[in-house]
């Protein structure tokens, strides 16, 4: 199985293994190149600087030796950010006037895992169009390095505190609400760099209390870095204790979060979104966007404020780019990713956070009790691993002719609605898998679609 995957975001693989099929030094250095080409090629700034940020991965310091050394190679300074979130990275690039970023993480993959995340000068994920001139140029030998005199030289600046400064002065994060709350928070950082934000975040919030779990950003991950529910027994036995008030996990690079109840109980991925956004859509109405495999619950509630909700396909730079064409203040996916336009047009836990407990402290109520508030819709996400042999298009096609009486949407897989319930079916940007998303009224229907539809696959 091939384990080096590439699209329009970057290049990501697992560590180790033949030059043709992993994240090794030849693909490392093939694909800056090709990104420092198209950076010289795109960038109105010219400022000659890429912020290059990771997250504690255990190989994120050889990487970032590669990458660093290419980029300098080629004639560009290095902004250093160390170890830093992803939507810090992004940050980085706008206050630095960089001309782009890199940065090194995979995301919610094991540890094995790493990545290249690529960057344009707005901190934000490169387009399309951007992406496959990278692909195309990382195999071509047009490369021409430095010469002596004009290789690129490295700085360091940590931006962790800029991030937390840029949090507390958004105007709906109310932080005397918070500390007036008397909150006690625990949080789950999968031994990565949430350890090293999160705490102080908490602490400028004026969080009474912080209980942390797995806060070393040493890359070890204590248990799968995805943070779903059956990845979270550790935090949610510590709530189930009582004396907690709510529970916070963020994946590797914190740009996702999952909130756990004060009494254990799962809160949601889903819901991360949708409960922020309902805080957020009561002070300032507009339109949202969400991915085609998140929640009819987003829906349900920018219609509650007048505003209109919008789809996009899945993925980061889709969502964004649908925002922008139809100005939300608001957006994101189900995976606990909120992208909130007043900040920064990127998935950002650590603003997450902020807005949920300014939400919470305002409507003194336990977490429980505001979720029950909000609209009820269960899901059933499954995975199948792609074979040689499955085709995807063959799969598509089947699905659009098995419910060619059902509204279907086709930007991205396939996705059929039905009146009160639909299904996601798409191959991961990500991994070699292919993705079963159904929601339901309830999580046995959602469950039976699910279910209904991977049987009619397994028969192809």
């Amino acid at each position: 199985m091939n384990q080096l995957i590439k699209s329009i975001s970057g290049i990501r693989g697992v560590i180790g293994g033949t030059p043709e099929n992993s994240l090794n030094p030849f693909n490392i250095v093939r694909f800056t190149a090709a990104y420092a080409r198209w950076i010289r090629q795109n960038s109105d700034r010219q400022s000659g600087k890429i912020v290059v940020g990771r997250d504690a991965r255990i190989s994120g310091e050889m990487l970032f030796q590669l990458v660093s050394g290419t980029l300098m190679s080629l004639g560009f300074d290095v902004l250093d950010i160390g170890l830093a979130t992803t939507p810090t990275t992004e940050l980085a690039v706008r206050m630095s006037g960089a001309d782009g970023g890199i940065i090194l993480t995979a995301s919610h993959n094991p540890k094995q895992w790493n990545a290249l995340k690529l960057l344009n000068q707005e901190g934000e994920f490169l387009d399309a169009a951007a992406g496959r001139f990278v692909c195309d140029q990382a195999d071509s030998d047009r490369v021409e390095f430095a010469g002596v005199d004009q290789l690129g030289k490295i700085y360091r600046e940590d931006f962790t505190q800029k991030h937390i400064e840029a949090v507390l002065a958004l105007p709906l994060v109310d932080v005397e609400a918070i500390y007036k709350a008397g909150f006690r928070v625990a949080i789950d950082c999968v031994n990565s760099v949430g350890g090293l934000v999160l705490p102080p975040l908490l602490r400028a919030l004026g969080v009474q209390e912080i209980i942390e779990l797995n806060c070393t950003p040493d890359g070890h991950f204590p248990h799968n870095p995805e943070p779903l529910p059956q990845h979270l027994g550790e935090i949610s036995s510590l709530l189930s204790r009582g004396g907690i008030d709510v529970g916070f996990v963020v994946d590797p690079d914190v740009d996702r979060l999952a909130i756990v109840c004060e009494d254990g109980s799962m809160f949601g991925e889903e819901y991360t979104l949708v409960a922020v956004a309902d805080y957020i859509l009561s002070r300032t109405p507009g339109n949202t966007v969400s991915n085609l495999s998140s929640t009819r619950a987003l829906r349900d509630v920018t219609e509650k404020y007048g505003g209109k909700y919008f789809s996009a396909a899945v993925g980061e730079l889709n969502v964004v780019a649908q925002m922008k064409a139809v100005n939300a203040v608001i957006g994101g996916e189900g995976n606990g990713g909120v992208i909130y336009s007043e900040s920064h047009y990127g998935r950002d836990a650590l603003v997450g956070i902020a807005l949920f407990l300014s939400h919470l402290a305002h409507k003194q109520q336990k977490v429980s009790e505001l979720r029950a508030e909000l609209p009820a819709y269960f899901m059933d996400k499954q995975r199948l691993d792609l074979s040689p042999g499955l085709s995807l298009p063959l799969i598509f096609d089947t699905l659009k002719k098995r419910y060619a009486g059902e509204k279907i949407t086709d930007i991205d897989g396939v996705k059929i609605d039905f009146s009160d319930r639909w299904v996601h079916v798409r191959g991961s940007n990500t991994e070699p898998i292919l993705r079963i998303y159904a929601e339901a009224p309830s999580q046995e229907a959602a469950n039976a679609l699910a279910t209904e539809v991977m049987e009619l696959i397994h028969r192809l």
